[in-house]
């Protein structure tokens, strides 16, 4: 181990969260900030840098001293934003290095309860007799969500008109208040509502149905398999920083990402913990990218 691992950390580890308090990835930061503070013996603190898309605190996060001391958090948008926005301030493959991945969840497609649907095939046949009456609210022009909203239309052949919005909480705000009708989000931040019976569920957006949730059916099972498209959330460094410390990173996440009790919590909320190799995130990455360049080429996506 280089002079550069034996002397990390130093000083406080910041992990950067790029997206506004009151969604997914907050709490996973703050998770993993109080694991890595439980064993390297330094205070690590989770910083919300909102704004273009997770752009601004990905390039933040770029832009840091290659010493292991900034992380970011990042899911689906990262690899989304490789092909949607045309000017990236950063590479999304030369400037930042993967150090694993943390969770995955599943997507559902909600309703306010006015809506006037008891499930997924209801739902289809009054938005063909009712064309651009619903509404479906997404998490951002470009996001996981939103996608996973136009896909569900082009199977399904609903005319839903999206909303857009700067993050999941003001979303779903509305969609409890009833200013949408629909929305597309993920199952850890909805599934509350939806056991206090204020969002009715019309499916969840993987081939299985979600193990915190299992009384929701899948799009696959009610005829929709090529809905198959699920959140993620990982970890990254700057490009520069030592692989000695990468190693130390992805050890400290893999254990709290395995322990049983972090397990047990994560299942709880409607998480799946996925936590493995650099390498392996490294693949997924690239997956991710080609996955979504197709799907925005397909749905014509451009931002607003």
């Amino acid at each position: 181990m280089g002079a550069g691992a034996q002397e990390f950390p130093s000083r406080p580890i910041r992990i950067i969260v790029p997206f506004p308090p009151g969604g997914v990835t907050d709490p996973l930061g703050r998770l993993f900030a109080e694991e890595l503070r439980k064993t390297l013996g330094q205070p690590a603190v989770v910083e919300n840098r909102p704004g273009a898309g997770t752009v601004i605190g990905v390039d933040a996060a770029a832009k840091s001293r290659a010493d292991g001391h900034t992380l970011v958090i990042v899911g689906n948008s990262f690899t989304i934003n490789h092909t949607l926005v045309p000017k990236l301030p950063y590479d999304t493959l030369k400037d930042l290095r993967p150090v694993g991945l943390m969770v995955r969840a599943p997507n559902a497609l909600v309703g306010h309860p006015a809506v006037p649907a008891r499930d997924l095939a209801e739902l289809v046949a009054y938005a063909k007799a009712n064309p651009g009456k619903l509404t479906y609210a997404s998490s951002g022009t470009g996001t996981a969500q939103h996608l996973i909203g136009e896909s569900i239309k082009q199977a399904t052949g609903m005319d839903l008109v999206h909303i857009p919005y700067k993050g999941a909480g003001p979303a779903v705000s509305d969609l409890l208040g009833g200013q949408v009708d629909l929305l597309v989000g993920n199952v850890p931040v909805l599934l509350p509502h939806i056991v206090a019976g204020k969002l009715k569920a019309f499916g969840v957006s993987t081939a299985k149905r979600a193990r915190a949730a299992p009384q929701l059916p899948s799009f696959a099972e009610q005829g929709y398999p090529e809905i198959d498209l699920s959140a993620w959330f990982g970890v990254l460094a700057p490009a520069g920083v030592p692989d000695a410390i990468v190693s130390r990173l992805n050890a400290e996440l893999v254990r709290a990402f395995s322990s049983p009790a972090v397990t047990q919590s994560l299942v709880a909320q409607g998480y799946e913990p996925i936590p493995g190799a650099p390498e392996a995130f490294a693949a997924h990455l690239r997956s991710e990218i080609a996955h979504y360049a197709k799907l925005l080429g397909q749905g014509k996506v451009k931002l607003d």
